[in-house]
Parts: C-alpha cells; sequence; structure tokens
C-alpha cells in the first residue's frame, strides 16, 4: 500500500509542476510544430533564400543584367549557350542569363508583395465590415464578393490588366491584388462570425463594453490567424498570375526589365534554338511559389487548434 500510495503521490506532484509552468501559447505551440514539420522546414528554406536573393540581387549578379555583351555573336538560329564568365549562357538579346534571373527576383518580390498587400488591406476592410456590421451591409458586400469569385481568377486579372491603355508593373499589381480581395474578404467575414458567439464577446456585450471595442479587441484579433496564412498562399499564388500576364504581354512593357514571366514569354520565339532560356525562369517561378505553398499550409496546420496535442 505504501508503495502505491508514494506512486499516485509522484504522479500528483508531476501534474502539479506541469500545471505550475502555465499553458504554452497556440502562437508558440504552433511554432514549435512548425520546427519538427520536414515540409515547413523545406518551405521556409525556399522562402528565405528568396528573400535573401531578391533583396541581395545587385550585389550577387555577376554582371550587369542590361548590357548586351555578346550581342555580335547573336545569329539567326544561333545563341550562344555557357562559358566562361556567363554559367548559364545569355539571351537573346546577348544579355547574360544568370544576371537577369537573379534580378528578377526583385522583380517578382515587388509584385507578388504589393499585390498580396492590397489584396489583404481591402479584403479585410470589406470583410470585416460584413463580419461586424452585418445584415444588410453584410449581404451586399458577401454577394459582390460572390460575384467576383464566379470569376476565374486569371481570366479576371487579365480582363482588369486589358482595361489599362498602357500595361506596367502597376497594372499587373492592381490586377493580381483585385483577384485576391474576396478570398481573404470572406475568410475574415467567416472568423468574425464564428467569434460573435463566443464567450468573452458575449460576456464584453454583458458587461456593456462598446460595439466598436468588442470589434476591434475582441473579434478581429482572434480572427486574423487564418488570414495571416492565407496571404502566404495568396503570395504563391500573386507570383505566379503576375508572370502568366507578362507571359501573354500584359505586363511590363519594359523590354529591359529582368522579370520571369516577360523572360518567359520572351523565350518563346526561340525554343528550338536554346529552350533553356524558357527552362530556368519557369523553374524559378515554380520552386519559389511550391515554397511559399509548403510554408503556408504547414502554418495552416500548425495554427489549427484541433491539431493541438
Amino acid at each position: 500500500m505504501t508503495g502505491l500510495g508514494t506512486t499516485k503521490r509522484d504522479r500528483l506532484d508531476a501534474l502539479a509542476a506541469t500545471s505550475s509552468e502555465g499553458g504554452v501559447s497556440l502562437a508558440r505551440d504552433a511554432f514549435r510544430r512548425l520546427r519538427r514539420n520536414p515540409v515547413a522546414i523545406i518551405g521556409a528554406v525556399i522562402v528565405v533564400a528568396f528573400l535573401l536573393l531578391a533583396l541581395l540581387s545587385p550585389l550577387i549578379a555577376p554582371r550587369d543584367p542590361y548590357i548586351r555583351y555578346l550581342i555580335d555573336e547573336i545569329r539567326p538560329g544561333l545563341i550562344p549557350g555557357p562559358r566562361s564568365g556567363f554559367p548559364l549562357g545569355v539571351d537573346q538579346e546577348g544579355r547574360d542569363l544568370l544576371s537577369r534571373l537573379i534580378v528578377g527576383a526583385r522583380q517578382s518580390l515587388i509584385v507578388g508583395v504589393m499585390a498580396t498587400l492590397i489584396g489583404l488591406v481591402f479584403g479585410m476592410i470589406i470583410g470585416g465590415a460584413a463580419g461586424a456590421i452585418g445584415g444588410w451591409v453584410d449581404a451586399l458586400l458577401m454577394r459582390f464578393m460572390d460575384v467576383l469569385l464566379s470569376i476565374p481568377s486569371l481570366l479576371l486579372a487579365i480582363s482588369i490588366a486589358a482595361v489599362f491603355r498602357r500595361p506596367n508593373q502597376w497594372t499587373v499589381i492592381v490586377a493580381v491584388a483585385v483577384v485576391s480581395v474576396p478570398i481573404f474578404a470572406r475568410l475574415l467575414r467567416g472568423s468574425m462570425l464564428a467569434q460573435r458567439g463566443t464567450d468573452h464577446v458575449l460576456a464584453a456585450r454583458a458587461l456593456g463594453v462598446k460595439q466598436n471595442t468588442i470589434v476591434f479587441r475582441h473579434m478581429l484579433p482572434n480572427s486574423l490567424s487564418p488570414v495571416i496564412v492565407q496571404a502566404t498562399l495568396t503570395l504563391a499564388v500573386a507570383i505566379i498570375d503576375a508572370a502568366a500576364l507578362s507571359f501573354l504581354g500584359l505586363g511590363d512593357q519594359d523590354v529591359n526589365r529582368a522579370e520571369w514571366g516577360a523572360m518567359l514569354g520572351d523565350s518563346q520565339r526561340f525554343l528550338d534554338v536554346r529552350p533553356e532560356l524558357a527552362y530556368y525562369p519557369a523553374l524559378c517561378i515554380i520552386v519559389v511559389a511550391l515554397g511559399f505553398t509548403l510554408l503556408g499550409e504547414a502554418m495552416r496546420e500548425a495554427l489549427d487548434p484541433k491539431n493541438r496535442r
């Protein structure tokens, strides 16, 4: 009996010691699970490498991406390949291909981040208003979002970009941002509707707390986690859509600007001469989009309270 009593007492002491340490927050628990997830690690490595490459591209690029070094050697049916000083060869204008790929990372990052931020801001405004006010405001805003969602995203982006008389980098950003607005709006609206029936919101209403305070201090902060995760996934889609618009000729009309989608579009005429001109930018787009997708999906699983152990 003494042994059993000692064992039980030890278990209670261990449980009390664990309880005294305090609970683990959702963010800390999610970060701990992300560190153990190989998918998250792979995605994070790709994303960090892409960010460093984009930010340090002027310092990393071995040559000026806009100088036509080997233009005199370009012949019909002949584009110089890899050689000393040009590890990946040159493009159809005699410019260093490796340098243009490195500098193109910055352009893709600018377009993707700006489009995602603009879509996130307007989506949060619309979704927050719909979820906080409700009633006819909710119905009106969500029906408009349903109309946008009913149009295929790439077709909607192409339609918006085609409206502008002279396409440029900002037309691509606006077109891609508009596509992402209904996604953020519906996600935030759904999260806020779920928060309206929680105990802490009902308690705040019972205590007479003002509606604005309830929305901005209780409902909105607790609804942002899925929106932040979606922003990571949307960034991958934004990079692909921006590349698609540039590929179709609806992007920046500056032929000298190094951008992966434009490089992919310009290389179509030379597939039979040097298919590598299309392979390399396409591979860059695929790898970067894959990195953001893997990281976003891992964050979604890690932040899901149902997956907590």
